[in-house]
């Protein structure tokens, strides 16, 4: 990989991202990494990931390759990608829960009324 910090630092984010997800239950994992990544990385960020993904030695965890195939390619339709458009908003009732990128390890405090 012809590394710039720019290249590091994205294929460090993604990993932190997958480590993250590795403590979750594995039926959320690969949405988890993509919903998040389709949320929060501009689209510029989305096609470098795309074009270092391509390299063998990028160092991307296996996790994230896994979730790539759910992550949304810019210029592409949204078809595969999870956590965009209507399904994050489908996925998320009120913004809250797994899908939103909430721990599964962290308890709900439950809302009180006043």
């Amino acid at each position: 990989m012809s590394e710039t910090s720019t290249d590091a630092k994205i294929v460090r984010m993604a990993n932190q991202i997958a480590t993250f997800f590795l403590s979750q239950p594995e039926d959320v994992r690969v949405d988890g990494v993509a919903t998040h990544i389709n949320k929060f990385w501009e689209t510029r960020m989305r096609r470098r990931f795309f074009d270092l993904l391509r390299e063998p030695e990028a160092g991307f965890l296996p996790l994230v390759v896994e979730a790539s195939i759910k992550i949304k390619r810019p210029g592409d339709p949204d078809a595969g990608a999870v956590g965009v458009g209507q399904k994050a908003a489908d996925g998320a009732p009120g913004g809250k829960g797994v899908i939103a990128g909430e721990s599964l390890s962290e308890p709900s405090i439950p809302e009180t009324t006043a």
